[in-house]
C-alpha cells in the first residue's frame, strides 16, 4: 500500500518520500469561532518540528473573528502573559493535498499548552477529550454534518469570466451595500434543481470535485429553497475526522467561490422573510471491537417508554435523554452569534424547543431509526444548530452530552412531538431554547450549568467570554433598520 493511500496509517518516517517533491506545507488550526488560522512554511521547517511541534502565537485565542482582541482578556492569551506561544502539533493522519493551490501539502494542527497538555479552548482538543472518555470503554462515535448556504454575487462580476474575477471586489461590494441589495448566484425558491446548478456549472462542480480530491468526502450535493442557495451533505464517518472534513468544506466552498467571484454565505440568518442556513448534526456510537451500531435495539421493545423507542437501545435511550437535557446549557455552542437567533423563530422549519420525534423534522432532535431506515442507520440528528457553528464544538458537546445520559442513566423524560405538530413547536410542546445570544451564554455560564460538568470550567469561562464580546459589540451597534424606522419619525 502507498503511504497517500491511507493517512491515517502515516508515520514520521515516511515524510521524506511523501514530501520528496514539494518545498513547503501548509498547516492550519481551527480556533474558536471555527476559522482556519495557520501559514505555510518550507519543508526544511516543517521536518524540523513534525515530532515536536511549533510555537504558535495564543492571541488566536485572544481575539475575535476580525482580529479584535476581546473587550476582557481571557485566561488563555492576554498582554499580562504577554501573548504567549502555545504549542501547535502537527497531526499528521490530517494529511492532504490542496487541488486549488497546486496541490500544496496540508496538515491540521492541535493546540496545546507550552508544556504538552491539552488547551481548554482547542476545539480539535475538546473534541478529542470527548472522544478519549468513550474510546477508553471500548466505544466509538460517528457522525456526519449538513451544511446550508446562500452565494451572492457582485454586480460588476456578471459578465466577467472566472479568470477577472476576483473575491476582493465581491467582498468590497458586501460591506458597502445593505444584504438586500445583494445579487444571488441564482434568483427563485429552487431546491433539489436540476437546472439551476447548470447556469454556474464550472463554479458547481469545481466545488464537488475539490471537496473529493480534499478529503471533504461530500455525498450529496444540490440546490436548497431559496435564492442561491445550496446544501452539502458529508460522507458519514469517524467524529474526529468529521469534525476536521466540516471544518475543510467551508475552507474549501470559500477558497474555490473566490476564484468565481462569489461570496458563500454561512451566516445562520441573511435574509429577513426566507429560510437560514442549518448546520445539521448527525450521531451514533459503535462498538470498537465489533463495528455494531450500539444505538440499535437486537429486538423491538413491546412496550417502550414513549412511541417511536420501539427498536432504540438502552444506550441510545440514555443517550438522547443525556442531549435532551442538557441542550438548553450549550446553546451560545450550537447559535454561536447574534444572528443565529434569527434563524430560530416560529415557522420557519427550524427548532425551537428542547424536543424530539421519531423521523420529526420539526424537533430539536430527529431519531432515525427502524422500521423508517435500516437498524445500521440508527442515530440521532441534531437540528438546532446553523451553518455558522463551529462543527468540533457542536460534536464535541453533543458527544459528552449523551455519555453523559449514559453514565448517570437518564430516561427521556419528554413525549414526542406528534406528527400534526407545526414546525417550529409553541411554548406547550417542550422547554423553549434560548432566544438570544446573551440569554444562551447567561444560562451556559451559570454556576452548575451541564456545560460546565461535561466540557469544565476552563472552557467555560472562555467561551462565555468570547460571546459576552459578541454581545457587547452588538449592543453598541447602530443597525440599518433603527436608523430606517426612527431617523425622521422620532
Amino acid at each position: 500500500m502507498a503511504i497517500t493511500d491511507d493517512p491515517s496509517q502515516l508515520e514520521h518516517a515516511d515524510l521524506e518520500e511523501l514530501l520528496k517533491n514539494d518545498n513547503s506545507v501548509k498547516v492550519a488550526g481551527v480556533d474558536i469561532d471555527g476559522q482556519l488560522r495557520g501559514k505555510l512554511m518550507s519543508k526544511k521547517k516543517f521536518f524540523s518540528v513534525a515530532k515536536s511541534g511549533f510555537g504558535f502565537c495564543s492571541v488566536i485565542f485572544g481575539w475575535d473573528m476580525h482580529d479584535q482582541t476581546y473587550f476582557k482578556e481571557l485566561k488563555i492569551s492576554n498582554a499580562e502573559n504577554g501573548y504567549r506561544d502555545i504549542t501547535a502539533e502537527i497531526d499528521l493522519t490530517s494529511f492532504r493535498r490542496i487541488p486549488w493551490e497546486n496541490n500544496v501539502p496540508f496538515f491540521l494542527v492541535s493546540f496545546r499548552e507550552p508544556e504538552g497538555g491539552s488547551l481548554s479552548a482547542c476545539p480539535r482538543s475538546l473534541l478529542e477529550r470527548a472522544v478519549d472518555k468513550i474510546s477508553a470503554k471500548g466505544i466509538g462515535a460517528l457522525a456526519g454534518a449538513e451544511y446550508e448556504f446562500y452565494t451572492f454575487r457582485a454586480p460588476s462580476h456578471t459578465h466577467q469570466s472566472p479568470e477577472e474575477r476576483n473575491s476582493s471586489a465581491t467582498a468590497t461590494f458586501l460591506q458597502n451595500n445593505p444584504v438586500t441589495n445583494l445579487p444571488s448566484l441564482e434568483e427563485g425558491m429552487f431546491g433539489y434543481s436540476l437546472t439551476r446548478p447548470v447556469h454556474n456549472q464550472d463554479w458547481y462542480y469545481d466545488i464537488f470535485n475539490a471537496s473529493i480530491k480534499f478529503r471533504c468526502d461530500v455525498e450529496g450535493w444540490h440546490t436548497e429553497s431559496g435564492p442561491g442557495v445550496y446544501e452539502a451533505a458529508l460522507e458519514y464517518g469517524e467524529i474526529k475526522s468529521m469534525a476536521d472534513k466540516a471544518s475543510l468544506f467551508k475552507f474549501t466552498v470559500k477558497s474555490i467561490s473566490s476564484k468565481y467571484g462569489i461570496t458563500p454565505c454561512f451566516m445562520a440568518k441573511p435574509r429577513e422573510n426566507l429560510p437560514g442556513n442549518s448546520g445539521h448534526m448527525h450521531i451514533s456510537l459503535k462498538d470498537n471491537k465489533t463495528g455494531a451500531n450500539l444505538f440499535v435495539r437486537e429486538k423491538e421493545d413491546p412496550n417502550p417508554p414513549h412511541e417511536g423507542l420501539e427498536n432504540v437501545s438502552d444506550m441510545g435511550r440514555c443517550f438522547l435523554a443525556g442531549v435532551l437535557e442538557g441542550l438548553p446549557d450549550i446553546m451560545p455552542i450550537l447559535a454561536p452569534t447574534v444572528n443565529s437567533y434569527k434563524r430560530l423563530v416560529e415557522n420557519f422549519w427550524a427548532p425551537v424547543t428542547v424536543s424530539w420525534g421519531l423521523e420529526h423534522r420539526a424537533a430539536s432532535i430527529r431519531l432515525i431509526a427502524p422500521p423508517t431506515c435500516p437498524p445500521k442507520g440508527t442515530r440521532l440528528e441534531i437540528r438546532v444548530p446553523g451553518a455558522d457553528t463551529n462543527a468540533h464544538l457542536v460534536l464535541g458537546a453533543i458527544l459528552a452530552l449523551g455519555y453523559r445520559g449514559i453514565e448517570k442513566k437518564l430516561q427521556v423524560s419528554i413525549p414526542p412531538l406528534g406528527k400534526g405538530q407545526d414546525v417550529g413547536g409553541v411554548e406547550d410542546k417542550g422547554e423553549r431554547l434560548a432566544k438570544s445570544l446573551k440569554d444562551a451564554t447567561a444560562r451556559f455560564s451559570r454556576k452548575n450549568s451541564v456545560a460546565r460538568e461535561v466540557l469544565g470550567n476552563d472552557f467555560v469561562d472562555h467561551y462565555t467570554g468570547t460571546r459576552e464580546h459578541e454581545i457587547s459589540l452588538w449592543d453598541e451597534a447602530v443597525t440599518d433598520w433603527e436608523v430606517r424606522r426612527y431617523i425622521e419619525t422620532v
